[in-house]
């Protein structure tokens, strides 16, 4: 499996977690690696809430030795405060800079950030080439198809991009609008392939190794990010990175490596962020780690009660080998 340069880092793959907010943090990046993703990509932060203290941000900005390398994502709309933030934490062990203008959320939108900057390549550019200028890390850009199906501008605003010093793109092939509705449009990442000299990375729809290989082929991206098919499923970088080594199919856990996986998953969350915050935030951990076994809506139901590692595990000690549920 061919390794991934961007600016003078070279990643041992080409597989990259997607930055997602609620679900990218510190225990679930942890798992993720131990399955052999190339490069992680933190929860996007604001760069307005590091300038103003805000004292949830720090959780956000923790990062551990043995999960890097990482990838840091700020948003924000304004090119002074985003490159003065970078700047700001520069010191901390990230490998990489990045700038979200993907994000389709209405209250991240509204203010001009995330995907908004879609519809101004001039101040996207601009974010960029201060921010470059401002720090000596990478800096890299995740973006969309376009905001709307009347503005499909990503190969435009690429090459603004490029042209600013970014040293890598990320693209997701749904419009803003779309939100992550509909099919992925991997043509659009190929025409921004085929439009740029630096790296290019397709995002969007990629569920296991067939598909992870299929947009590699389609497209000629030079690396792939997984977003949601990776809730519940940090196997899926293992999967991936087999399938595109060797065309080898690893199948889907067992309940019981399932279940163990759970637990790990909600230890590391406790650790991190206290029992009352990690196990509650660990209920849609489980809701997405359970979907499509049997009895998962029942789960789901019971996993809105738990408020203790020890109630999750009697929770999961009802799922039998024979995936039944014994209430």
């Amino acid at each position: 499996m061919k390794q991934l340069k961007i600016g003078n880092i070279t990643l041992e793959n080409s597989i990259i977690l997607a930055p997602m907010a609620g679900i990218t943090d510190l225990p679930f990046r942890l798992l993720c690696k131990e399955h052999g993703v190339g490069l992680i990509c933190m929860e996007m932060i604001s760069a307005k809430a590091v300038l103003y203290n805000n004292k949830n941000t720090e959780q956000l900005l923790r990062i551990e030795e043995k999960e890097c390398p990482v990838s840091m994502q700020l948003f924000g709309s304004e090119p002074e405060i985003v490159s003065q933030i970078a700047a700001r934490l520069e010191d901390r062990p990230f490998s990489f800079l990045d700038i979200n203008m993907g994000c389709p959320v209405p209250k991240v939108v509204n203010n001009g950030e995330g995907s908004a900057l879609m519809k101004n390549p001039k101040l996207a550019a601009e974010i960029v080439r201060q921010t470059v200028k401002s720090i000596s890390k990478p800096v890299t850009v995740k973006i969309r198809k376009g905001f709307d199906d009347n503005s499909i501008n990503a190969v435009e605003i690429a090459k603004y991009l490029e042209d600013a010093g970014a040293s890598a793109i990320a693209v997701h092939g749904r419009t803003r609008t779309q939100y992550y509705s509909g099919n992925a449009d991997w043509d659009i990442i190929r025409k921004v392939k085929e439009a740029v000299t630096i790296p290019v990375i397709g995002n969007g729809d990629i569920v296991d190794g067939p598909s992870a290989k299929e947009i590699m082929d389609c497209t000629g991206c030079d690396g792939i990010m997984i977003g949601r098919a990776c809730r519940g499923n940090p196997w899926i970088f293992s999967q991936i990175k087999a399938y595109l080594e060797d065309g080898k199919v690893i199948q889907k856990p067992s309940l019981k490596e399932l279940k163990s996986m759970i637990m790990r998953h909600a230890q590391l969350m406790v650790d991190i962020k206290g029992q009352y915050t990690g196990m509650h935030e660990m209920r849609k951990h489980v809701a997405w780690y359970t979907a499509g076994y049997p009895h998962s809506a029942q789960v789901r139901r019971l996993t809105n009660e738990i408020e203790s590692i020890e109630d999750l595990a009697h929770l999961l000690e009802k799922l039998d080998s024979e995936h039944s549920f014994n209430i």
